[in-house]
């Protein structure tokens, strides 16, 4: 069942809000600012360091052998990454000849979620109804239910024990005739699952384990503890990859734990790197950026820089539109208080608001893309003057606009 609370804000204490969001608007705008100048500098340098590396790398065929020639020479190559060493979870069972394994948490825990629903007042205070509804749901992380708006719900949560993530990368990793570091072996990302071996004592000792937890708890009945004789009944569940801790994984539980694991084995992996003796370092292109790629299964190093080229031009969209949206949300915050000085009449108020926030979102839009256009001037002026010339376009569009809304009113 939902469960609501109702606020009301007085005209005055949102009038003083207003005032106070006019700094943190200017700091996240000229924060927004900031990032759409890094943004595009990022972008232009990681894609000179790509096309840098693209005409210096060669492909060598056969790594079987360390090839002094090939010694500080940026690489593309084709094997098997191989690794013989035993990576352990010594407390589920899990052991496996691998490049990687990972352990991932899950716990059962009731979640709380809520909608706010907003209504304008006359005299200029708002009232704000927020509805909480609540669920039954795997979370990477407890959830604090004592912080939960609905009494019912509450201190409704526990589990029966906290365990950490973990991540093992194996020592030594071999690529033909040499040695893979860390910081290539973690990006490779070919996982399977475990199969977990627990011995019986082992079994016992965690399933007392939990008992004894869930008797702490006191949130169980005692009898249902035990089996019908009267001996502990069974709450460690292990199967495949899996060890479950709750009564019954079909039907879980509040409080009950997943916990999964996944292994990297040894596979056949591309790479893009700098021959460093027996083993691989990044290349540091001339103006100071690195670069590296590895990936699963046979991969020409055509499509590897490729895929570099396309991850860059996501990365530099991503922020792109991020930049925009805080750019946008700042002067909407900073430009805010005029709307509100209105708010006393609905009516007006939003006629208001909706004008704030039409000439914020073009304005902003406008200065993003003038942002965008100065910084390409610093890397690539052809390209920012014509980015230049768009955002002026921008500025005059918005410029003719209000003039023609003002003669209309006139």
């Amino acid at each position: 069942m939902a469960y609501q609370e109702t606020h009301t804000t007085g005209y005055g204490s949102r009038l003083s809000s207003s005032f106070k969001q006019i700094g943190s608007g200017l700091v996240l705008f000229v924060g927004a600012t900031v990032l759409l100048f890094w943004n595009e500098g990022r972008a232009v340098k990681t894609a000179e360091t790509i096309k840098e590396a693209q005409g210096t790398a060669v492909h060598v065929e056969d790594v079987s052998k360390v090839d002094p020639e090939n010694n500080g020479k940026l690489i593309h190559a084709t094997a098997m990454a191989m690794s013989h060493d035993t990576l352990r979870d010594d407390m589920f069972g899990a052991a496996v000849p691998a490049i990687k394994l990972t352990r991932k948490v899950e716990y059962y825990q009731w979640s709380e979620s809520s909608k706010e629903e907003k209504h304008e007042k006359f005299g200029g205070s708002e009232e704000t109804v927020t509805t909480y509804t609540y669920k039954k749901a795997w979370s990477d992380n407890p959830v604090n239910s004592g912080e939960f708006h609905d009494p019912a719900y509450q201190n409704s949560n526990f589990v029966i024990t906290e365990l950490d993530d973990t991540e093992q990368l194996a020592d030594n990793v071999t690529f033909g005739a040499y040695n893979l570091p860390k910081f290539l072996t973690k990006s490779i990302s070919n996982s399977k699952d475990v199969t977990l071996a627990m011995d019986s004592t082992k079994k016992s000792m965690l399933n007392h384990d939990i008992v004894e937890s869930l008797r702490a708890s006191g949130r169980v009945d005692a009898k249902s503890l035990r089996d019908s004789t009267g001996h502990e009944g069974c709450f460690l569940n292990v199967s495949g990859n899996t060890v479950y801790m709750g009564k019954n994984p079909g039907n879980p539980q509040i409080g009950d734990v997943r916990i999964t694991f996944k292994s990297v084995p040894s596979s056949e992996v591309s790479l893009i790197a700098k021959v460093s003796g027996n083993t691989f370092e990044p290349y540091m292109s001339d103006n100071g950026h690195n670069f590296s790629r590895i990936e699963t299964g046979t991969v020409s190093m055509e499509n590897m820089f490729q895929g570099a080229k396309d991850s860059n031009s996501a990365m530099t969209w991503l922020l792109r539109v991020v930049g925009i949206l805080l750019v946008i949300t700042g002067l909407k915050m900073t430009f805010g208080i005029l709307s509100m000085l209105f708010k006393w009449f609905p009516a007006l108020g939003s006629v208001v608001g909706m004008g704030v926030g039409l000439v914020c979102s073009v304005f902003g839009f406008a200065w993003s893309l003038l942002i965008i256009s100065v910084a390409w001037l610093f890397y690539r002026p052809l390209i920012g003057i014509l980015l230049v010339a768009a955002a002026l376009a921008g500025v005059y569009f918005l410029w003719k606009r209000s003039k023609e809304r003002l003669k209309i009113e006139d």
